[in-house]
């Protein structure tokens, strides 16, 4: 036996969309009702645990025999489950970490463990199951019977007169529909099987399935919560909507100041015609409305906020050791292979401004909400700024915290080669400063000479340099800037006239896309690889790691120009055929690049404990002693694949996550 394929299915009372797989593990309904298995590829097994059927022994010893590969469509599932199910039922057969980590010794050891999703995500294609299936056009594709009948099984049911007010369906219940659930999991694992099949000419890289492991690793270990914030902080949210609600049916008599559609007429009927209650809308309206309107508008805003819906996840998600667990989906991003967020997303946080964070925190802590509300005006966006603050390392560790500085910026200058910017990375320079020194030709300093053209410079690095033009700067937020419609051209000329290394690099990335989807042939710029294989186009990165993109085709774009299009996950969700051309390319390899960095870097951290990461960023709990200054040392070693970039780590240490 070298592989074995799994699919399993649960039951559970705890919501396993909205608390997760560790969560919903922990509930003492928690049960596996059926386990298909196909070893070697061979005939699929469905064992029914439902009806007292026991899985064979050498099955049981090959879940945690670290020579035999386990594979599963969305594996951590499938071990999170098992993990219970061992421990609880073959403590015998468990195995987890070889580690001192207590946060770990719950969950199978996932070393032995590969991911047919992570495969798919790695081809570029959809992460669900039935969707991969019919894009590969398998000849066994998912059954559509699949959502009813986990609703009918594996989740509580209403309790009704006509099914005898029980709380649950069993095999018994229903002995055809059973029937039909054991066919549909074996169906899972021949479309599975059937992946791994069709992708088996183009494999994971090894080292992505070590980043994989980590990854699950950092899952395993979850973050520690403290849950008097949270619970203080939903309690606190409740008692000041209702006062601010309160006080807006005070002004207007409305009986829902909830109501988009009441407070639209509401503000009409005192001279205020709105399209739309939208941030932005209502941050313009503020600007002249009159001061009935504009104090409700300002109500509004604050009833709108939606912090306290974080708060509810980590209640949601919070194990019974007050860790979550399960916030990182690894290649969540298959066309960068970047990390995305789950359950609270830790991606898209809130930032903090507060200058008194701490005290802030301390009397939601405490519960003290008299001395909230006297000192702070908007409660709401206090509560927002303090959601990072409920993350906090065990008793007797620290957090440290440390990202990269400008992460992209110094990648896409270092494959171009655009000399100025490695030289002030290289001198510890101001990239804004520097950037519009070099778009205006003069002296700019943060706080001295010229230091008003320092934000032309930043809205110009952060809207231009995959290509963005006046679009990409209104987008940015140009004109709420101060700057005038006649400026954006000019600054899309000047930067791209700072940067035409930048600049020919678009040009050459887009030439060798479309000539080696033309012409089925290997071209390359830049340590940029670009291969078209068995219709697929493969990018491939410096550290070996492929971007791939499914049925590349030369089209046309909008203006009758040449562009290149694949199929892929568009904005709506739905698989679709999707326009691209150089400089969005180049947007895609320089964040793979970044992500690639991100990963080596959490490697050579990996004997710290990381309990989360976003983006260029790395959350490190750690004992006293350790030193900002070490893990920065290690965050700054440059990966050997890309031998001469300039990386630089910012760090600091606290007692609860924040942004400094």
């Amino acid at each position: 036996m070298k592989n074995i394929s799994i699919d399993i299915e649960t039951f559970s009372d705890v919501d396993l969309n909205k608390c997760g797989v560790y969560r919903y593990t922990e509930s003492d309904e928690f049960q596996i009702l059926l386990f298909g298995y196909s070893v070697d590829g061979g005939e699929v097994c469905v064992i029914d645990l439902a009806n007292g059927e026991t899985i064979p022994d050498e099955i049981l010893k090959a879940l945690t025999d670290e020579k035999v590969t386990k594979w599963a469509f969305n594996a951590s599932f499938e071990r999170i489950c098992l993990s219970k199910y061992l421990r609880t039922n073959y403590p015998q057969y468990f195995k987890s970490y070889n580690s001192d980590d207590i946060a770990l010794k719950r969950y199978l050891n996932p070393e032995s463990w590969k991911c047919t999703m992570v495969w798919s995500a790695y081809m570029g294609l959809p992460l669900s199951l039935k969707a991969v299936g019919e894009v590969l056009k398998l000849s066994q594709q998912k059954m559509d019977e699949g959502k009813a009948l986990i609703r009918y099984f594996s989740v509580p049911c209403k309790p009704t007169k006509a099914n005898g007010n029980r709380m649950r369906n069993l095999p018994e219940d229903d002995i055809d529909k059973w029937e039909t659930f054991k066919a549909y999991n074996k169906r899972d694992v021949e479309v599975e099987t059937g992946i791994q099949k069709k992708l088996c000419n183009f494999p994971v890289p090894d080292f992505v399935w070590e980043e994989y492991w980590l990854d699950q690793e950092i899952n395993d270990r979850g973050i520690a919560l403290d849950m008097e914030v949270v619970a203080n902080a939903i309690a606190l949210d409740e008692v000041t909507k209702e006062k601010l609600k309160s006080v807006m049916q005070n002004i207007t008599d409305l009986e829902n100041p909830n109501s988009v559609a009441q407070i639209k007429e509401w503000l009409c009927n005192n001279g205020l015609e709105v399209e739309s209650l939208g941030k932005k809308e209502v941050k313009e309206l503020l600007k002249t409305a009159p001061p009935e309107p504009a104090a409700v508008l300002e109500l509004r805003q604050q009833l709108a906020k939606s912090s306290v819906k974080k708060y509810q996840a980590m209640q949601n998600a919070v194990c019974e050791d007050n860790r979550a667990r399960g916030m990182f989906q690894f290649y969540g991003a298959n066309r960068t292979g970047r990390f995305s967020g789950r359950l609270i997303q830790l991606q898209n946080l809130p930032q903090n401004h507060m200058p008194d964070l701490e005290q802030a925190r301390e009397l939601v802590k405490a519960g003290n909400f008299k001395a909230l509300e006297m000192l702070y005006d908007d409660i709401p966006d206090t509560l927002s700024q303090l959601i990072r603050t409920a993350f906090v390392p065990r008793k007797g560790m620290k957090f440290i915290v440390s990202d990269f500085s400008a992460i992209e910026a110094r990648v896409i200058a270092h494959i171009a080669g655009e000399a100025w910017r490695t030289e002030v990375f290289q001198n510890g320079g101001d990239i804004y400063c520097a950037s519009a020194s070099q778009m205006f030709h003069c002296k700019v300093e943060k706080h001295g000479e010229n230091a008003h053209l320092r934000q032309k410079g930043k809205i110009a690095e952060l809207a231009l340099g995959y290509g963005g033009a006046v679009g990409a700067l209104k987008a940015m937020g140009a004109l709420e800037m101060g700057l005038s419609e006649d400026e954006l051209q000019p600054l899309v000329d000047s930067w791209r006239g700072a940067n035409p290394n930048i600049v020919k690099l678009w040009w050459n990335v887009d030439r060798c896309v479309k000539e080696t989807v033309k012409k089925r042939t290997v071209t390359q710029t830049h340590g940029i690889k670009f291969i078209y294989q068995s219709g697929m186009l493969f990018i491939q990165m410096p550290s070996g790691r492929r971007l791939s993109y499914v049925k590349p085709r030369i089209g046309e774009n909008k203006f009758g120009g040449e562009s290149v299009t694949y199929e892929g996950t568009g904005s709506t969700k739905k698989w679709e055929r999707i326009e691209s051309y150089g400089p969005k390319f180049v947007e895609n390899i320089v964040q793979a690049i970044s992500r690639d960095i991100l990963c080596y870097a959490m490697k050579t951290l990996s004997k710290c404990f990381i309990v989360g990461h976003v983006h260029d960023e790395i959350i490190i709990e750690c004992s006293e002693n350790t030193t900002v200054e070490e893990i920065c040392n290690q965050m700054e070693k440059t990966p050997p694949w890309i031998p001469g970039l300039l990386l630089r780590a910012d760090g600091y240490e606290t007692m609860f996550y924040k942004k400094d």
